[in-house]
Protein backbone atom coordinates (compact mmCIF):
# COMPACT_ATOMS: atom_id res chain seq x y z
CA UNK A 1 0.00 0.00 0.00
CA UNK A 2 2.80 2.42 0.88
CA UNK A 3 4.56 1.66 -2.41
CA UNK A 4 1.38 2.37 -4.41
CA UNK A 5 0.82 5.62 -2.51
CA UNK A 6 4.43 6.72 -3.05
CA UNK A 7 4.22 5.92 -6.76
CA UNK A 8 0.97 7.86 -7.07
CA UNK A 9 2.46 10.89 -5.29
CA UNK A 10 5.49 10.99 -7.61
CA UNK A 11 3.30 10.37 -10.67
CA UNK A 12 0.89 13.11 -9.63
CA UNK A 13 3.74 15.57 -9.14
CA UNK A 14 5.28 14.73 -12.51
CA UNK A 15 1.92 15.07 -14.29
CA UNK A 16 1.41 18.48 -12.68
CA UNK A 17 4.81 19.58 -13.99
CA UNK A 18 3.87 18.29 -17.45
CA UNK A 19 0.50 20.06 -17.45
CA UNK A 20 2.13 23.34 -16.46
CA UNK A 21 4.00 23.23 -19.76
CA UNK A 22 1.97 20.96 -22.09
CA UNK A 23 3.71 22.36 -25.16
CA UNK A 24 6.30 19.58 -24.79
CA UNK A 25 3.64 16.99 -25.60
CA UNK A 26 3.06 18.70 -28.94
CA UNK A 27 6.77 19.28 -29.53
CA UNK A 28 7.32 15.54 -29.09
CA UNK A 29 4.63 14.70 -31.61
CA UNK A 30 5.71 17.28 -34.23
CA UNK A 31 8.28 15.13 -36.03
CA UNK A 32 6.01 12.04 -36.29
CA UNK A 33 3.25 14.28 -37.66
CA UNK A 34 5.65 15.53 -40.34
CA UNK A 35 6.45 11.91 -41.27
CA UNK A 36 2.72 11.18 -41.40
CA UNK A 37 1.90 14.13 -43.62
CA UNK A 38 4.98 14.39 -45.85
CA UNK A 39 6.52 10.90 -46.00
CA UNK A 40 3.62 8.46 -45.74
CA UNK A 41 1.93 9.61 -49.00
CA UNK A 42 5.00 8.35 -50.90
CA UNK A 43 4.62 4.80 -49.59
CA UNK A 44 1.73 3.51 -51.73
CA UNK A 45 3.84 3.09 -54.89
CA UNK A 46 6.96 2.13 -52.91
CA UNK A 47 5.14 -0.70 -51.09
CA UNK A 48 2.90 -1.65 -54.03
CA UNK A 49 -0.01 -1.18 -51.65
CA UNK A 50 -3.47 -1.51 -53.25
CA UNK A 51 -4.73 1.64 -51.53
CA UNK A 52 -3.34 4.57 -49.56
CA UNK A 53 -5.16 3.25 -46.48
CA UNK A 54 -3.27 -0.06 -46.78
CA UNK A 55 0.02 1.84 -46.89
CA UNK A 56 -0.93 3.73 -43.72
CA UNK A 57 -1.73 0.44 -41.96
CA UNK A 58 1.89 -0.51 -42.52
CA UNK A 59 3.44 2.86 -41.76
CA UNK A 60 1.46 4.20 -38.78
CA UNK A 61 2.22 1.26 -36.41
CA UNK A 62 5.94 1.67 -37.08
CA UNK A 63 5.65 5.40 -36.53
CA UNK A 64 4.00 4.84 -33.14
CA UNK A 65 6.77 2.43 -32.08
CA UNK A 66 9.31 5.05 -33.21
CA UNK A 67 7.57 7.57 -30.98
CA UNK A 68 7.66 5.19 -28.00
CA UNK A 69 11.36 4.36 -28.46
CA UNK A 70 12.71 7.87 -28.98
CA UNK A 71 10.28 9.49 -26.57
CA UNK A 72 11.48 7.17 -23.79
CA UNK A 73 15.20 7.04 -24.51
CA UNK A 74 15.69 10.78 -24.10
CA UNK A 75 13.78 11.26 -20.84
CA UNK A 76 17.04 10.99 -18.89
CA UNK A 77 17.93 14.59 -19.73
CA UNK A 78 15.23 15.83 -17.38
CA UNK A 79 16.58 13.63 -14.58
CA UNK A 80 20.09 15.03 -15.04
CA UNK A 81 18.62 18.52 -14.62
CA UNK A 82 16.96 17.35 -11.39
CA UNK A 83 20.28 15.91 -10.21
CA UNK A 84 21.97 19.24 -10.84
CA UNK A 85 19.19 21.11 -9.03
CA UNK A 86 19.51 18.83 -5.98
CA UNK A 87 16.03 17.28 -6.29
CA UNK A 88 17.34 13.72 -6.16
CA UNK A 89 19.73 14.62 -3.35
CA UNK A 90 16.85 15.88 -1.22
CA UNK A 91 14.98 12.62 -1.81
CA UNK A 92 17.55 10.85 0.34
CA UNK A 93 16.03 12.19 3.55
CA UNK A 94 12.48 11.12 2.65
CA UNK A 95 10.99 7.71 3.45
CA UNK A 96 9.59 7.40 -0.07
CA UNK A 97 10.19 4.15 -1.95
CA UNK A 98 13.16 4.31 -4.35
CA UNK A 99 11.27 2.21 -6.88
CA UNK A 100 8.38 4.70 -6.68
CA UNK A 101 10.81 7.50 -7.60
CA UNK A 102 11.41 5.66 -10.86
CA UNK A 103 7.92 4.35 -11.60
CA UNK A 104 6.20 7.67 -10.93
CA UNK A 105 8.38 9.32 -13.56
CA UNK A 106 8.18 6.46 -16.06
CA UNK A 107 4.38 6.24 -15.78
CA UNK A 108 4.22 9.96 -16.53
CA UNK A 109 6.23 9.26 -19.67
CA UNK A 110 3.85 6.43 -20.61
CA UNK A 111 0.82 8.72 -20.26
CA UNK A 112 2.53 11.41 -22.35
CA UNK A 113 3.38 8.82 -25.03
CA UNK A 114 -0.18 7.50 -25.17
CA UNK A 115 -1.53 11.03 -25.54
CA UNK A 116 0.80 11.56 -28.49
CA UNK A 117 -0.16 8.16 -29.96
CA UNK A 118 -3.84 9.12 -29.84
CA UNK A 119 -3.07 12.36 -31.71
CA UNK A 120 -1.18 10.44 -34.43
CA UNK A 121 -3.96 7.85 -34.72
CA UNK A 122 -6.68 10.49 -35.02
CA UNK A 123 -4.74 12.31 -37.74
CA UNK A 124 -4.24 9.01 -39.59
CA UNK A 125 -8.03 8.52 -39.65
CA UNK A 126 -8.17 11.44 -42.06
CA UNK A 127 -6.20 9.29 -44.51
CA UNK A 128 -8.74 6.44 -44.27
CA UNK A 129 -6.85 4.40 -41.69
CA UNK A 130 -9.32 2.06 -39.95
CA UNK A 131 -8.58 -0.22 -37.00
CA UNK A 132 -10.82 -2.05 -34.51
CA UNK A 133 -10.84 -0.40 -31.09
CA UNK A 134 -9.89 -3.64 -29.28
CA UNK A 135 -6.87 -4.16 -31.54
CA UNK A 136 -5.91 -0.51 -31.12
CA UNK A 137 -6.01 -0.71 -27.31
CA UNK A 138 -3.82 -3.81 -27.39
CA UNK A 139 -1.38 -1.96 -29.66
CA UNK A 140 -1.36 0.91 -27.16
CA UNK A 141 -0.52 -1.59 -24.42
CA UNK A 142 2.53 -2.69 -26.41
CA UNK A 143 3.54 0.95 -26.90
CA UNK A 144 3.14 1.58 -23.17
CA UNK A 145 5.46 -1.33 -22.36
CA UNK A 146 8.06 -0.01 -24.81
CA UNK A 147 7.85 3.49 -23.34
CA UNK A 148 8.09 2.11 -19.80
CA UNK A 149 11.21 0.14 -20.67
CA UNK A 150 13.00 2.85 -22.67
CA UNK A 151 12.29 5.63 -20.16
CA UNK A 152 13.41 3.45 -17.23
CA UNK A 153 16.64 2.56 -19.04
CA UNK A 154 17.20 6.22 -19.90
CA UNK A 155 16.79 7.21 -16.24
CA UNK A 156 19.17 4.47 -15.15
CA UNK A 157 21.82 5.52 -17.68
CA UNK A 158 21.37 9.17 -16.68
CA UNK A 159 22.11 8.27 -13.06
CA UNK A 160 25.25 6.50 -14.27
CA UNK A 161 26.71 9.18 -16.56
CA UNK A 162 25.27 12.31 -14.85
CA UNK A 163 26.06 14.42 -17.91
CA UNK A 164 24.04 15.51 -20.93
CA UNK A 165 27.23 15.52 -22.99
CA UNK A 166 27.68 11.81 -22.34
CA UNK A 167 24.00 10.83 -22.46
CA UNK A 168 23.20 12.36 -25.87
CA UNK A 169 25.76 10.47 -28.00
CA UNK A 170 25.16 7.27 -26.03
CA UNK A 171 21.41 7.33 -26.65
CA UNK A 172 21.88 8.23 -30.32
CA UNK A 173 24.35 5.38 -30.73
CA UNK A 174 21.75 2.97 -29.38
CA UNK A 175 18.72 4.49 -31.11
CA UNK A 176 19.99 4.62 -34.70
CA UNK A 177 20.70 0.89 -35.23
CA UNK A 178 17.50 0.03 -33.35
CA UNK A 179 15.57 2.24 -35.77
CA UNK A 180 17.21 0.84 -38.89
CA UNK A 181 16.98 -2.82 -37.82
CA UNK A 182 13.36 -2.82 -36.70
CA UNK A 183 11.63 -1.99 -39.98
CA UNK A 184 9.93 1.01 -38.42
CA UNK A 185 9.68 3.20 -41.51
CA UNK A 186 9.64 0.41 -44.10
CA UNK A 187 9.11 -3.36 -43.60
CA UNK A 188 12.20 -5.54 -43.86
CA UNK A 189 10.37 -8.04 -46.07
CA UNK A 190 12.52 -7.22 -49.09
CA UNK A 191 15.74 -6.74 -47.16
CA UNK A 192 18.72 -9.08 -47.83
CA UNK A 193 18.70 -12.30 -45.84
CA UNK A 194 21.68 -11.29 -43.70
CA UNK A 195 19.94 -8.05 -42.70
CA UNK A 196 16.75 -9.89 -41.77
CA UNK A 197 18.83 -12.32 -39.71
CA UNK A 198 20.31 -9.44 -37.69
CA UNK A 199 16.90 -7.80 -37.33
CA UNK A 200 15.49 -10.99 -35.80
CA UNK A 201 17.73 -10.34 -32.80
CA UNK A 202 16.28 -6.85 -32.39
CA UNK A 203 13.37 -7.06 -29.90
CA UNK A 204 11.81 -3.90 -31.31
CA UNK A 205 11.48 -5.63 -34.66
CA UNK A 206 9.11 -8.10 -33.00
CA UNK A 207 7.18 -5.22 -31.44
CA UNK A 208 6.79 -3.50 -34.81
CA UNK A 209 5.58 -6.71 -36.46
CA UNK A 210 3.11 -7.30 -33.63
CA UNK A 211 1.75 -3.76 -33.80
CA UNK A 212 1.33 -4.01 -37.57
CA UNK A 213 -0.54 -7.28 -37.16
CA UNK A 214 -2.92 -5.60 -34.72
CA UNK A 215 -3.56 -2.69 -37.07
CA UNK A 216 -4.26 -5.24 -39.81
CA UNK A 217 -6.89 -6.86 -37.56
CA UNK A 218 -4.93 -10.10 -37.15
CA UNK A 219 -5.36 -10.50 -33.39
CA UNK A 220 -4.59 -14.22 -33.47
CA UNK A 221 -1.21 -13.76 -35.14
CA UNK A 222 1.79 -15.22 -33.32
CA UNK A 223 3.56 -11.91 -33.93
CA UNK A 224 1.15 -10.14 -31.57
CA UNK A 225 1.76 -12.38 -28.59
CA UNK A 226 5.46 -12.70 -29.30
CA UNK A 227 5.77 -8.92 -29.43
CA UNK A 228 3.77 -8.44 -26.22
CA UNK A 229 5.75 -11.13 -24.38
CA UNK A 230 9.13 -9.76 -25.43
CA UNK A 231 8.27 -6.15 -24.58
CA UNK A 232 6.78 -7.17 -21.21
CA UNK A 233 9.94 -9.07 -20.25
CA UNK A 234 12.19 -6.23 -21.40
CA UNK A 235 10.08 -3.68 -19.53
CA UNK A 236 10.38 -5.70 -16.31
CA UNK A 237 14.15 -6.05 -16.76
CA UNK A 238 14.55 -2.36 -17.59
CA UNK A 239 12.57 -1.26 -14.53
CA UNK A 240 14.48 -3.67 -12.29
CA UNK A 241 17.88 -2.41 -13.48
CA UNK A 242 16.90 1.27 -13.30
CA UNK A 243 15.40 0.79 -9.82
CA UNK A 244 18.76 -0.55 -8.64
CA UNK A 245 20.43 2.59 -9.98
CA UNK A 246 17.94 4.75 -8.08
CA UNK A 247 18.52 2.73 -4.92
CA UNK A 248 22.27 3.26 -5.20
CA UNK A 249 22.00 6.96 -5.98
CA UNK A 250 19.39 7.78 -3.34
CA UNK A 251 20.62 6.24 -0.10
Amino acid sequence: MKFARDTWLIFQRQIQLLLRNPVWVFVGVFQPVMYLLLFAPLLKPALNAPTQAAAYKIFVPGLLVLLAIFGGLFQGFGLIAELRAGVIERSRVTPISRLALLLGRSLRDVVSLLAQAVIITLLALIFDLRVFIGDLLLAYLMLALIALMTSAVSYGVALKVKSEDALAPLMNTVAQPVLLLSGILLPLTFAPGWLQGIANWNPFSWAVDGTRALFAGDLGSDKVWQGLSITAVLAALGVYWAARQFARSVR
